[in-house]
């Protein structure tokens, strides 16, 4: 089966994120770099909402036994893809030599992380978290608290921004803090861009005391408008996710040049979102509220002016 069949509709989807995720200004290695990143975890995610475009192709490939129309099988898909990882790791750490013998990775989305193991010396827990993630996403559809919710975050979203700083050898125990920061609000701004898909998967990630508190039920995330509480619902988480960001934005002025130029596109990426939520008066269910890339190229300008 050939590697295209499997990975560029993958990729393709970088065009639709809230924030450039390879943008032309990087040297030609750091953008082949993001994007394996990006493949991965991408190619993670669909396998665990069932959106690759040939589940069954992918399960013969990694050897997965399962069936697609099997009740284990996104689970079973996933422990094949975390098994394909191993392999990525093996064949990068393997001394040059011995890399022929060694058996490596059979998805073209994980074989593309070997040679990003081997120059940057990156560790397997990131990716071990993003599947992780994707795993309790199969046996939880509910959060009862907020922390709950950042919880989640620290498996599906903090280790993409981990990542993104270990490639380029900016990791300090701050960064990687305010890292985390801009990473948590930019996952908790996507839930509210997508309640009403989430939703359709039988998923909701606002917290369960939140909704209590201003008493909205799940009926009311079915309708085709959000009403007044759902309104003052998303209002207020994302006020949380913008408090997020605010904390985590001062990570754009430790660095310069541009990984500086890149992180101020991420996080103003988060706040064009957020801008765009506001716009459509907080009713994510009648309007898809996507940023607005005049406002979030102002708004990266900005924050790589200022530094935060």
């Amino acid at each position: 089966m050939g590697g295209g069949t499997l990975d560029d509709g993958t990729l393709g989807k970088a065009d639709l994120e809230n924030f450039p995720v390879a943008p032309v200004f990087l040297p030609a290695a750091w953008r082949a770099d993001l994007m394996a990143v990006y493949g991965f975890a991408r190619l993670i995610d669909d396998a665990g909402d069932g959106d690759l475009s040939d589940p069954a192709g992918v399960a013969r490939l990694l050897g997965v036994e399962s069936a697609p129309q099997d009740p284990g099988f996104r689970p079973a898909l996933l422990d094949g893809l975390e098994r394909d990882l191993d392999r990525a790791f093996e064949a990068a750490l393997s001394p040059d030599a011995a890399r022929p013998a060694a058996e490596g990775p059979r998805h073209p989305l994980m074989r593309a992380l070997v040679p990003l193991v081997d120059r940057h010396g990156l560790t397997p827990e990131p990716f071990r978290r993003l599947i992780e993630a994707n795993r309790v996403d199969q046996r939880v559809a509910r959060y009862p608290r907020y922390q709950d919710l950042l919880d989640y975050c620290t498996l599906s979203a903090d280790p993409v921004g981990r990542l993104v700083l270990a490639i380029a050898g900016r990791s300090t125990p701050e960064r990687i803090t305010r890292s985390d920061q801009i990473c948590t609000a930019l996952q908790i701004i996507e839930h509210l861009q997508d309640v009403a898909e989430d939703l359709a998967r039988g998923r909701i990630y606002l917290p369960a005391e939140d909704m209590a508190r201003f008493r909205v039920t799940e009926a009311d995330l079915a309708a085709p408008a959000a009403g007044p509480r759902v309104r003052e619902l998303i209002a207020f988480e994302a006020a949380r996710a913008r408090t997020l960001l605010d904390h985590g934005s001062p990570l754009v002025g430790t660095v310069r040049g541009r990984l500086r130029l890149l992180l101020a596109g991420f996080t103003a990426g988060g706040y064009a979102a957020l801008a765009a939520i506001e716009a459509a008066g907080y009713d994510v269910l009648a309007i898809q509220a996507k940023p607005d890339k005049r406002r979030l190229a102002v708004k990266a300008a900005a924050l790589f002016a200022k530094g935060r």
